[in-house]
């Protein structure tokens, strides 16, 4: 990573360096919170969680090679230099602050209620086109990741793509002060974390947080068809561009073709030119992502082909979208995460399939006080789809299966809707549910961890 010393760490964090004079002048190779990815010369932050310490875990760490670390408590006389904080999380903030202000590096930040980690996928790889681009890996994309992924930036690195996600006022906050983005891009607003937030008003004011600390001059990418971010308050010292599938947006695209699961072809109108390019992730929701990556790749000087060449260089993240054929069937993979937004978008995806189409749909947390309304709502769009079958796993889902069987079809259509409480009653029952060359969405929030299902089906 960049130099930077033990001293100049202790300063940015308000924290007391004790140890070796000589060592306060030496610099860290790396960052880590987890003591099993220490290298030599790392700096190791130890959290506190609710079964583990990681206090426990800096002797440890020492031997294995680390530089220094920080603690919340003092030491003693030790043999290894070590900066006294008062809080851990808030010194790997104000650290990975100081370290993003001292990089000569473009930064991309990038939130919205759905598909920002699709978003930022679909950015690094048009930019990979002619940058050295670090991209938020994982869900690395809270308080603790984003300080982390900042630390991997190094100085090959061009740009950086920055995803932040919250679920709270203020978090977006504390976030973009670390990430001081170049060009803030939101991809909508929708129905995420109303427990905390209340109303897509309140999820509009807490991403919009993100323009407090962009850099001065740079530029926001919205997306235009959001009835919310048409409204958005922009700050005078930015520049803003809104792209959709309007032909109002200065940045949209016409001539969308589903091509099925092969993805989508349309053509991107640009203020710079327009360029034809098939996007090679199904779903329409991706041409969205396509034109967030045109916009911002036109803004870093990327030409017409290179933005083509990147749309189309695109591959799937293992939970989103991901088409995996098996022997037995074709998955669709989409059991990152799950809100009404983007379970409506995957089922939209399903219809694509040829064969036979099962969606296998399981709870959205977080969803607030109308979290069975919103299930049931999901069930009737599933049924207005004609997906042949419809699994519904988990308390909430109950819900998708009331909305589904709500739906009358004419004699010529007739879904089967099954619901279970658990995923282990449904694997016990999936043979005499599917069949050969099934085309098989999976879909729901994170913790009710469906990756089992789709690892149970390969």
């Amino acid at each position: 990573m960049k130099q930077m010393s033990l001293k100049e760490i202790a300063a940015a964090c308000g924290g007391t360096y004790f140890g070796n004079d000589e060592l306060a002048a030496q610099e860290v190779t790396g960052v880590a919170i987890d003591s099993r990815k220490i290298e030599t010369g790392f700096l190791f932050v130890p959290i506190k969680g609710a079964r583990v310490d990681g206090h426990d875990f800096i002797p440890q760490v020492i031997e294995k090679g680390a530089l220094a670390a920080l603690s919340e408590k003092p030491l003693g006389n030790v043999s290894f230099p070590y900066i006294l904080v008062e809080s851990s999380p808030q010194a790997l903030k104000d650290i990975a602050r100081h370290y993003r202000q001292a990089l000569g590096i473009k930064v991309v930040g990038i939130s919205g209620s759905v598909g920002k980690t699709s978003t930022k996928e679909m950015i690094a790889s048009v930019l990979a086109q002619k940058y050295h681009v670090l991209k938020t890996e994982g869900n690395f994309n809270n308080e603790i990741g984003l300080p982390l992924t900042v630390f991997r930036i190094r100085e090959e690195h061009e740009v950086a793509v920055l995803e932040m996600g919250i679920s709270d006022f203020g978090e977006m906050d504390r976030l973009a002060a670390i990430a001081r983005p170049d060009i803030c891009v939101i991809t909508n607003i929708g129905y995420c974390h109303l427990e905390q937030l209340g109303d897509r008003f309140g999820v509009l004011r807490a991403k919009t947080e993100m323009f407090r600390h962009m850099q001065h001059g740079g530029d926001i990418i919205l997306n235009g068809d959001d009835d919310m971010l048409v409204h958005a308050e922009v700050p005078e010292h930015a520049s803003s561009f809104f792209f959709g599938r309007s032909s109002q947006n200065g940045i949209y695209a016409s001539d969308v073709e589903d091509l099925g699961l092969r993805g989508t072809a349309c053509t991107i109108h640009l203020p710079t030119g327009t360029l034809q390019a098939i996007i090679p992730i199904p779903g329409a929701h991706m041409v969205y992502n396509a034109l967030a990556g045109a916009a911002v790749g036109m803004r870093l000087g990327l030409s017409l082909d290179e933005i083509r060449a990147g749309i189309e260089a695109l591959r799937p993240v293992s939970g989103r979208n991901n088409i995996i054929e098996t022997e037995h069937y074709m998955l669709i993979d989409d059991c990152y995460n799950a809100n009404p937004v983007s379970m409506k978008a995957s089922i939209d995806v399903l219809t694509c399939a040829l064969g036979r189409k099962v969606a296998i749909l399981g709870d959205m947390f977080e969803l607030g006080a109308n979290e069975k309304e919103m299930h049931y709502e999901v069930g009737v769009y599933a049924a207005q789809k004609a997906i042949d079958v419809l699994i519904c796993i988990g308390t909430l889902a109950q819900q998708i299966a009331k909305g589904a069987k709500s739906i009358h079809h004419n004699d010529d259509f007739h879904p089967e809707i099954h619901y279970f409480a658990t995923k282990e009653e449904f694997l016990q029952h999936r043979e005499e549910l599917l069949t050969d060359r099934d085309s098989i969405l999976i879909k729901a929030s994170h913790g009710m961890e469906f990756p089992v299902i789709v690892e149970a089906l390969q």
